[in-house]
């Protein structure tokens, strides 16, 4: 990192020509800064269209949910020299934290190894500003981090003033030293606490100008990127909590199944290594002195089950409720159009990192150890479901090996609460493989119709019906109040509604527009993987596209930038297609494909190659399907201000695989009540014989002075551009997804047990 060095003239407020922010010195015994609530963004007089995400969108709503309660999150200047920041987000792997010391060593001029980030416990009473999700982190904590990390600046600096007698345009920064008239110096730590308040005031503060910005906008390996390559980072099941053993449990063989008996309880409590045996909401929980010993006790259970409560659905089941809910499009239009429905199959929504937490109940308290992106909402019902005050309950929220929607919810904490209230012993809780694919959360099955009409060169107007089975948003906005609304028989309805609303937009010129959500069948686990709706949505619309690009006899990407509503996105559209070299001869079965996808303030397009040849396809694979490879990848994305570089650059790689996975190969097969995935070995995210041997992330100069979303950003453009490219190397359109969810490629596993037994062929298969 370039140390910054500039004079205390910058360093303390001054009548800048610039935005001015208050902020908050604490009272405490070292300095303790926090933001006030910054000023809302001024209204736009140039909106071209009714469009209501140009008006405002989810990530708006996030955002000025949080506001009120920033001052409540504090920069810590400590004696060492070190500063500390507690972020209330959930870092699951998408580099947050690294985003997060580079705001704070920006404002305070210190090299970023020495700003230390944790994460949050839970605490209600930042409301909304402790929710992970809708890519809404940096574009919400921008502003105030940086103000409490300037106000902690100005203080330092203020406090060297009064201790050398000195006024403070006398004094420079450089790398947390502040030097005086004289070469007196002194490092912010021995500043610490004489800038610290003795009681809570408010103070008026500048940020460093976009011209002066060192840390931000470079690119910037992960503040944890040691760690994590020498398997020192510390997830849930690497803690230390004294006594809590290994705990799992036998669950049913369909959806959301009870426990009706089990012949065998006294058996299984006797197996070596078995300390507590025991009936739960969700099935068996046993509790052992390891995982083996629990994997065994749990495949011993004799247990007889309840129905589910999606007993005896299948794929074919569901479309029909699907189709039964669509909601009408109305006539068909007597000018030209083209109307095409598109299905998307369930999707699991597991994460690398097991489900998992660990609890520790007792008759007067309870503490839970897990990552949680929704932490709030997990200590709320907690404390509800143990008839426990709030104040007994505490929620340490640990970093996660991956999630993108899945530790939105908490049904892993709350199992383990009910086992440890029962046995009344710490424990350590961790789901199966096949818990995750069968029980776990999915993306929900859903159409998409799609009609768009034209006359001439002109786009008339734009129609879609999305159509899903139920999607749960129960987390809400992360606290209760949102998350019992989202969970009433009206209230769902309406969040739905809303969320979808304010998280789609349409990025072409297309005339009237709607675009409607219809949910059905609330009999299944489903939670809002990355980018929720928008990857359906957008690759509906983009084969469309691309269809009516053909009918008006125009090139599939000259018809995009023509009807692109503003020259941003046109913009990003150009560079991908540029780079990609749109438009150049290709061999007879391989295609090019693009696609465009805005959202959150940001924008994105994708330009994909894709080998649909036949030695390419059937290539065999064991136990899998080869299908269509992607040769080549160019991701262009702009998001106003990139605060990493780098880490937008991984973040849109990570993108780019769950849209080919999608498109491609990712799906869950449901047949009488039951998945019949049952780990990673049968559920095919992208594999190295789908990634694209050449990949190209071009980071757009920023265009606007803050970061748009971008967590989520990429996924719906790399799953469209893929779509797009196969129905031009094959001359025929997909229409279902993912377009080899019709091949079971391989011996589903029994549910009973619930828990296949773990591979011993493994060496048969090394080459």
């Amino acid at each position: 990192m370039t140390d910054t060095d500039h004079s205390s003239h910058d360093a303390v407020a001054q009548p800048f020509a610039r935005r001015r922010f208050l902020g908050y010195v604490l009272a405490a015994p070292t300095l303790v800064t926090a933001a006030q609530l910054v000023p809302a963004s001024e209204a736009r007089a140039d909106i071209p269209s009714p469009e209501i995400t140009e008006l405002i969108d989810l990530n708006d709503v996030m955002t000025a949910a949080a506001l009120p309660t920033s001052g409540l999150i504090t920069v810590e200047v400590n004696t060492d020299g070190t500063v500390s920041f507690a972020l209330p987000r959930t870092e699951v792997g998408q580099g947050i934290t690294t985003s997060t010391a580079m705001l704070i060593a920006e404002e305070l001029g210190i090299p970023l190894t020495r700003v230390h980030i944790t994460l949050a416990d839970a605490r209600p009473e930042l409301l909304f500003n402790q929710l992970t999700g809708g890519s809404n982190t940096t574009f919400s904590t921008y502003t105030p981090i940086r103000v409490a990390a300037a106000v902690a600046r100005d203080r330092l600096l203020r406090a060297a003033a009064t201790a050398w007698d000195t006024d403070v345009t006398e004094l420079t920064w450089k790398a947390g030293i502040v030097t005086g008239p004289g070469g007196r110096s002194a490092g912010i730590g021995a500043l610490s606490r004489a800038a610290a308040g003795t009681r809570t005031e408010q103070v008026p503060v500048s940020l460093k100008p976009r011209d002066m910005f060192t840390v931000i906008g470079k690119p910037h390996n992960r503040v944890d990127a040691h760690a994590a390559v020498t398997g020192r980072k510390t997830f849930t099941l690497d803690l230390n909590v004294p006594d809590a053993l290994p705990t799992m449990v036998c669950r049913p063989p369909t959806i959301n199944g009870k426990v009706g008996t089990v012949s065998n309880l006294s058996e299984v409590r006797s197996m070596p290594g078995v300390t507590d045996v025991v009936v739960i909401s969700t099935g068996v929980a046993v509790r052992a002195t390891t995982f083996g010993r629990c994997i065994d006790a749990v495949r011993a259970l004799r247990v007889s089950w309840k129905p589910g409560s999606a007993e005896g659905k299948s794929d074919d089941s569901v479309l029909k409720e699907l189709g039964a809910a669509e909601l009408p499009m109305g006539l068909p239009p007597l000018t030209p159009h083209v109307e095409e429905r598109f299905t998307f199959h369930f999707r699991s929504n597991s994460a690398l990192e097991p489900n998992c937490a660990i609890a520790d109940v007792r008759s007067d308290r309870a503490e839970i150890w897990s990552s949680l992106k929704a932490p709030i909402v997990a200590k709320e019902a907690i404390a509800a479901r143990l008839g426990l005050p709030l104040g007994a309950v505490s929620v340490h929220v640990t970093e996660g090996g991956g999630s993108f929607g899945r530790k939105l919810f908490f049904d892993a904490a709350l199992e383990a609460v009910e086992v440890s209230q029962r046995i009344r012993k710490p424990v350590k809780l961790m789901w199966h493989r096949a818990d995750d694919s069968r029980q776990g959360r999915t993306h929900p099955m859903a159409t998409s119709r799609v009609r768009i009409s034209y006359l001439g060169n002109t786009v008339l107007g734009y129609k879609q019906r999305h159509t899903s089975v139920s999607t749960d948003l129960s987390h809400g906005l992360g606290e209760i109040f949102t998350a019992l609304a989202a969970k009433l028989p009206v209230g769902d309805i309406g969040f739905s509604e809303t969320f979808f609303q304010l998280s789609q937009s349409m990025p072409y010129d297309f005339g009237a527009n709607s675009r409607l959500l219809s949910e059905t069948d609330k009999g299944f686990n489903t939670g809002s993987m990355r980018n929720v709706y928008s990857p359906d949505v957008t690759c509906a619309r983009e084969l469309l596209v691309d269809r009516l690009a053909g009918k008006m006899g125009k090139d599939p990407y000259r018809f995009r930038h023509d009807f692109l509503r503003d020259d941003r996105c046109r913009a990003v559209l150009d560079k991908a297609a540029e780079a990609g070299n749109w438009g150049r001869s290709m061999p007879a079965g391989t295609a090019q494909g693009i696609a465009f996808h805005s959202e959150y303030h940001s924008a994105s397009a994708v330009l994909v190659e894709l080998d649909c040849r036949p030695q390419t396809v059937n290539r065999p694979i064991r136990d899998g399907v080869a299908g269509p490879r992607v040769t080549r990848a160019v991701i262009a994305v702009d998001v106003g201000l990139a605060v990493n570089p780098r880490g937008l650059e991984a973040q849109m790689m990570g993108c780019l695989m769950d849209g080919i996975a999608l498109t491609l190969t990712s799906s869950l097969h449901l047949r009488g009540g039951h998945f019949l995935e049952a780990s990673w070995d049968n559920y095919f995210y992208t594999r190295q014989w789908n990634t694209p041997p050449e990949l190209d992330v071009i980071v757009m100069p920023p265009s606007t002075g803050t970061p748009g979303g971008a967590g989520e950003l990429g996924v719906a453009a790399s799953m469209a551009a893929v779509a797009c490219a196969y129905g031009r190397a094959t001359g025929t359109m997909p229409t279902v997804f993912p377009i080899n969810h019709g091949t079971l490629s391989f011996e589903p596993k029994p549910t009973v047990p619930p828990i296949p037994a773990s591979p011993t062929d493994g060496l048969d298969h090394v080459r």
